[in-house]
């Protein structure tokens, strides 16, 4: 079974799932062994890997990173693809390399492109309407596998029409047929408006830690018709821990993640995480004999 037709058989469901933002091989492997079912490939967290944002982010890299991730864990993988990296006709292109770097499906939002560093601070630069439409249409044309997923992202809730337009806007991206709605909602009562507007499956991401950053718990969400809850905590946590490391071994003191711990134990868990005994029994049996 494909990671795509998996995708498509969790939204089937009535669950709600948390999809962890993962952005390399070893983050992959360490939110499957956490027990999630399906992987965020967030821009902003490869942007904030850079040094950048996802506004200085192309497709190409992007797809990189999610070749690299699918080759150590085949769970599936969504990309947050911004704003498509181009017009309808881009879409095209920006399907077929989402398709062929392994993703299960593929994220565009309505935003002005190139997209600007001002929406990482909430001020949004909507597209038309009539635009983002088409795109999700071509994006439905371009693909070549029926189970790959469009997803359509309306950040307007946060915009100048707020919910009343962001309502529209999916309304029109489901017509051209978008096969999942995301909606930025902000709260609890926010979701609820959006479950009672439009069909599921719907997503959103989540504003804080787990499930609680929605408001709502688990199988509420999912009775509602939510079917993926993105997060991208995981962008904080790398963040905080590796300067807190860093800063530790500057000055010469004991890191308190290590508390518990000592490097070999921690990398003998490292190794169990990468599957290391599997590569050493592949060299027992052939070239270390």
């Amino acid at each position: 079974m494909t990671a795509a037709k998996t995708l498509r058989q969790l939204l089937a469901g009535n669950r709600a799932l948390i999809a962890p933002a993962v952005f390399n091989p070893l983050s992959a492997k360490l939110a499957e062994g956490a027990g999630f079912e399906v992987l965020y490939l967030g821009g902003g967290t490869i942007g904030y890997l850079n040094c950048c944002l996802e506004a200085n982010l192309n497709i190409t890299q992007l797809c990189q990173a999610g070749i690299d991730i699918r080759a150590a864990c085949s769970l599936p993988l969504i990309l947050d693809g911004a704003a498509g990296f181009g017009d309808p006709m881009h879409m095209h292109h920006t399907i077929g390399m989402a398709e062929v770097a392994g993703f299960a499906a593929i994220e565009i939002e309505d935003q002005i492109l190139p997209k600007r560093a001002h929406h990482h601070v909430g001020t949004e630069h909507m597209a038309p309407l009539e635009l983002m439409a088409a795109k999700i249409r071509e994006s439905v044309k371009a693909r070549r596998d029926p189970d790959f997923v469009i997803i359509a992202r309306t950040n307007g809730i946060r915009g100048p029409g707020g919910m009343g337009d962001a309502i529209k806007r999916a309304r029109a991206y489901r017509e051209a047929g978008a096969d999942m709605l995301y909606l930025s909602v902000r709260n609890a009562d926010e979701a609820k408006i959006v479950a009672r507007e439009l069909p599921p499956p719907l997503m959103f991401g989540l504003g804080g830690h787990g499930a609680q950053g929605a408001g709502l718990p688990l199988d509420e969400l999912g009775a509602l018709g939510y079917r993926i809850l993105a997060s991208s905590i995981s962008a904080w946590a790398f963040h905080r821990a590796m300067k807190q490391s860093y800063e530790c071994l500057a000055r010469g003191v004991p890191d308190p993640l290590m508390a518990g711990t000592t490097h070999k134990d921690e990398q003998h868990a490292l190794h169990d995480t990468i599957g290391m005994e599997r590569m050493l029994a592949v060299e027992r049996e052939t070239v270390e004999k």
